[in-house]
């Protein structure tokens, strides 16, 4: 279902990847993060808790117009005692609907600092990284790990959560992928996530290990993600990050990637 809500031209949603990714914290953490609205059996949008104070979207493509189902988003976003959001301070991603962008606004919502979401055509083959790239399975999680760790600062990334994140359904249509230098230093990894033949594909993570900065391993890492996305049947590839992060949106470009227009989270102060 969530899979079927991705195509190409539509705006920034929430992912099976990005289900796929929290994932990392377990089946039943990741069960008790996400919310459904539906109506007459039919699921019309799907939440992800991303942590207790960010909700991401996706609605379905025929119901961002629905006025009853913006209005309920609305509301259960904002009440604290509906379950979604806890108090205070809190953010939702719903670029996707302008229809509940709008309403949030009118609720006294505010708009948060932009993100610069990045869309890579895949109807061609991707060029050659110029370096080693490695499927990571597995026996070499800990590699994986380990770059993750060394490339976000704070990163929680153990090998114990990249099995959890393995063995979950979303995982079964994604790869993880780590390059090397010519020393055989891992220095940069990714992983992407399909939703299927036809479907955009997500990057979600891709990091660069601090000691190997400027040496071109973010395009490099990005270009494979590109082409391991093609090999999986994925029309395009797609990622974003904040507006201010311009190394990261740089990055991205010189790998084949083209800027779409800005979005923003929405508010509300605590």
């Amino acid at each position: 279902m969530l899979r079927d809500w991705q195509y190409d031209g539509a705006l920034v949603q929430l992912h099976p990847g990005d289900l796929g990714w929290f994932w990392r914290f377990g089946a039943e953490a990741t069960a008790a993060a996400v919310r459904t609205w539906s109506r007459d059996g039919r699921i019309l949008a799907v939440g992800l808790l991303d942590h207790p104070k960010l909700l991401r979207l996706a609605v379905a493509p025929d119901a961002r117009r629905d006025e009853e189902l913006a209005q309920r988003l609305v509301e259960d976003v904002t009440e604290p005692e509906r379950g979604v959001l806890t108090e205070g301070k809190a953010h939702v991603d719903a670029s996707m609907c302008a229809l509940v962008q709008d309403l949030l606004c009118k609720d006294g919502w505010k708009a948060d600092e932009p993100w610069t979401p990045l869309r890579h055509d895949l109807a061609e083959p991707a060029k050659d990284p110029g370096v080693r790239i490695e499927v990571i399975g597995p026996e070499r999680a800990h590699v994986r790990t380990a770059v993750q760790r060394a490339a976000f600062d704070g990163s929680t990334f153990t090998d114990e959560r990249w099995h959890a994140m393995a063995a979950g359904l979303p995982y079964a249509d994604a790869r993880c992928l780590v390059a090397y230098d010519d020393q055989g230093d891992a220095v940069a990894a990714v992983t992407v996530w399909s939703a299927g033949p036809g479907k955009p594909g997500l990057l979600e993570p891709m990091g660069v290990h601090r000691e190997h900065r400027g040496h071109g391993y973010g395009t490099a890492i990005t270009v494979a993600a590109a082409a391991a996305l093609r090999e999986l049947g994925s029309s395009s590839a797609i990622v974003c990050t904040p507006s201010s992060n311009a190394g990261a949106v740089a990055t991205y470009e010189s790998a084949g990637f083209q800027r779409l227009p800005e979005i923003r989270d929405q508010y509300r102060v605590a």
